[in-house]
């Protein structure tokens, strides 16, 4: 039998281990998971409290769709003691960045470099929605997905890591484009943008998850960190030190496959 964890079974935000694979799930079908602060503080603990020998995530949404964004009823709040997003206005502006900041640790441990993250979207996934997905490593979508940008409509911006990753997949014209018109783009068009990595019937969801899935843990696990790290590194790297780099862990993993590792 796989050795399974599941610490949530209800809730906002759901989230298991079987073997040293997580599957998290956002929870609010019934408004198309649309997020709230109170979730991003249930995604910053799990990322927290995962066990270190968890190799792979899955992201993804209960329901027809991935996550329709930031719930908007959030923004102004539902009552007098409760000011909503809006009232962070009334904080100093440092204080109001420091909310922020735990904002995006909601997401940032995704890019963990001793993980390997996907999002199987499928619907919609704007705003927040969007920015979740593109916090994951990887990304396959359902032919129904839609992406939307939706903050600068909203007179906001993406704050949650949105759009460094997104220029990181697209480059900055695509990104700008993408960003200030909040239009909508699907599966075909993020295929061929290189925003999604597999566009799949959504009958094939699932299972095209459950293959990418096990391709990754096939290889082995410090390997896999090691082509990680040197891939995100290469982002900032000349060509100079992309080759150190490469030298170094090479180094590494030799020591390692001749048991001479520390």
């Amino acid at each position: 039998m796989p050795a399974q964890q599941d610490p949530s079974t209800s809730g906002d935000v759901l989230w298991s281990v079987v073997d040293d694979v997580a599957t998290v799930t956002l929870n609010r079908p019934e408004v198309y998971n649309a997020q709230t602060p109170q979730m991003w503080a249930q995604l910053r603990e799990i990322g927290r409290e995962l066990a270190g020998d968890v190799r792979v995530v899955v992201v993804r949404g209960a329901g027809r769709g991935f996550s329709a964004g930031l719930d908007t009823a959030v923004l102004a709040g539902s009552a007098p003691d409760d000011p909503g997003l809006l009232g962070l206005a009334e904080l100093p502006a440092d204080q109001c960045a420091d909310v922020i900041a735990e904002f995006q640790q909601a997401f940032d441990w995704l890019r963990r470099p001793d993980l390997l993250s996907v999002a199987a979207v499928q619907g919609h996934a704007v705003g927040a929605g969007f920015q979740l997905a593109l916090a994951c490593d990887l990304r396959i979508v359902a032919d129904d997905a839609q992406f939307t940008m939706a903050e600068t409509s909203l007179g906001l911006v993406p704050d949650l890591g949105g759009t460094k990753h997104l220029v990181e997949l697209v480059g900055y014209s695509h990104a700008l484009e993408i960003c200030v018109t909040g239009r909508r783009v699907g599966a075909a068009e993020a295929y061929r943008l290189g925003l999604a990595t597999l566009s799949v019937p959504l009958a094939e969801l699932d299972t095209a998850t459950g293959d990418l899935v096990a391709a990754l843990r096939a290889a082995p696990r410090a390997a896999s960190v090691e082509t990680k790290a040197l891939l995100r590194a290469a982002i900032g790297n000349d060509l100079p030190g992309q080759l150190a780099a490469e030298r170094e862990a090479q180094v590494r993993r030799i020591a390692d496959l001749a048991g001479r590792g520390e």
